[in-house]
């Protein structure tokens, strides 16, 4: 899975910055948002959405969620 794919997901995930996340729960909430989407389309759509209805916050989210994607590669690679 590329890391944008994984970004996407954390974007569409109930994960929010103020949880300040662990590894472990980033891995977690991408791959819940994964199977409650659909896959990385259904991810998409969503941060697409969010992206037409709020652009100033989905852009924070973004940036977000693209800080996190590598730790969660990390912690897939040592489980």
């Amino acid at each position: 899975m590329t890391e944008h794919t994984r970004a996407e997901a954390l974007f569409a995930s109930d994960l929010q910055p103020s949880d300040r996340p662990t590894g472990a729960q980033v891995a977690r909430a991408i791959h819940t948002s994964l199977l409650r989407r659909g896959g990385p389309a259904g991810c998409a759509a969503v941060m697409a959405a969010e992206y037409g209805e709020h652009p100033e916050t989905a852009a924070l989210r973004m940036r977000w969620a693209l800080s996190l994607a590598p730790t969660a590669a990390t912690v897939a690679l040592a489980a």
